[in-house]
């Protein structure tokens, strides 16, 4: 009797970030090897953290400690690893165009993650430090060092504008940068001899408050913590231009730094729109299920995907614990696809929301608490944990976890 061979279908998962790093964990546990051939492409052969990229930008954590090996994580025995970059995704021929070759999918995982949102604003990509990769952390933190290391050699009248920071944006990124930055601050200018009044801070906030959508008194708490180590915010106040020399405001008025650290918010990859998606800024308005309107063989996870959520008609904001979230449900989904069984709708169950604020202060609500201080930080560092521990279990957390005390 002849032996029909059956193809296996073939699941290429795009972007190791936290999307694809859990959607490809679950999937090696939920499938069998003779399930499907998956694949999954990155451009570079680690992951990175990117909700700890403000410590090491700051210098206040080794990036090594945000990164760690795809080969250390993941089972290359279940999952084929290619590392290399994505160029366009060709639906109708279900195939995606990398930059050294192409590969072909039955069912495709677009989890490629965010780009910088400069909201149209000049000199952006030119005068400021907008990437938040391991690259792009340590690229501010050699400019901050430098900066300091300048400033005593660089004449009286030329050297004000050196030690003024600005950060562009008073969402999550932008105040937990700050944080970090201002906690560093006097060990830097102990380290170079520099006064302490001589450091300027601000951040800079189009919108009406500081942490958007943040409870007031959280905000408040957080606002009063990093004015008492000299930051200064400026609210409700756009950035009409970035500059060599620092920034010009919506009202005209300048205000002169050699570092401008952009952190107003994200967009999606822009290979969505070059693949002919229809998307709002680099993000699918994704079905139920998690797949892309109109295409069944295709799900959007992570920053890639636009959720509403109905109760407030408002999109989710795009967070790791989303992501996470959207991963396994897209790993389930998967599943029923190809053993059998109904999709799963997906709805994120926000179990909290901390920002650290530099040393061992932090704001945070969890549940219906709301968190101040050192209980906030704990909270912090153990959701951090709880992260690596779902994808890696507890010797990923031996080995590049945090020490919550």
């Amino acid at each position: 009797m002849e032996v029909m061979n059956v193809k296996k279908p073939n699941i290429l998962i795009l972007g190791a970030g936290y999307g694809g790093m859990i959607t490809a964990s679950r999937l090696t546990k939920e499938l069998s090897a003779n399930d499907a051939n998956i694949t999954l492409v990155n451009k570079h052969d680690y992951h990175y953290q990117t909700t700890w990229l403000h410590e090491p930008a700051a210098g206040t954590l080794s990036p090594e400690k945000t990164r760690m090996e795809i080969k250390s994580v993941l089972d290359l025995s279940r999952i084929k690893f290619v590392k290399d970059e994505v160029v366009e995704i060709k639906r109708e021929e279900k195939k995606v165009l990398l930059k050294n070759g192409e590969l072909e999918y039955d069912y495709l995982v677009v989890g490629l993650g965010s780009e910088p949102e400069t909201f149209g604003v000049p000199g952006v990509h030119e005068f400021a430090f907008s990437k938040w990769t391991v690259n792009g952390a340590r690229e501010v933190k050699e400019h901050i060092e430098y900066m300091f290391a300048k400033y005593n050699n660089t004449p009286e009248e030329e050297r004000d504008q050196l030690l003024n920071f600005i950060v562009a944006g008073a969402g999550f990124t932008g105040i937990e940068f700050i944080g970090e930055l201002s906690e560093r601050v006097p060990e830097l200018c102990s380290h170079y001899d520099i006064p302490k009044e001589k450091v300027k801070m601000y951040v800079i906030e189009a919108a009406p408050s500081a942490l958007p959508g943040f409870d007031p008194e959280l905000v408040e708490y957080a606002m009063n913590l990093l004015e008492s180590r000299g930051v200064e915010f400026k609210i409700n106040c756009p950035i009409k231009e970035v500059t060599e020399e620092g920034v010009i405001l919506a009202s005209g008025d300048e205000i002169k730094a050699a570092t401008v650290v952009w952190a107003t918010g994200v967009r999606g990859s822009s290979i969505i729109e070059k693949s002919g998606f229809e998307a709002m800024r680099g993000r699918i308005k994704v079905e139920p299920d998690l797949r892309a309107p109109g295409h069944d063989d295709i799900f959007i996870i992570g920053d890639c995907a636009l959720l509403i959520n109905e109760e407030i008609n408002r999109p989710y904001p795009p967070t790791a614990q989303i992501a996470m979230q959207m991963a396994d449900t897209c790993a389930q989904n998967l599943k029923a696809l190809l053993k059998g069984g109904s999709l799963k709708t997906f709805k994120p169950d926000i179990k909290g929301t901390v920002a650290s604020l530099g040393g061992k202060q932090a704001i945070g609500v969890v549940g219906s608490r709301k968190l101040f201080g050192a209980s906030a930080n704990f909270m912090k560092k153990m959701i951090d944990n709880r992260y690596l521990f779902l994808l890696g279990g507890p010797g990923l957390v031996m080995k590049k976890g945090k020490n919550p005390l």
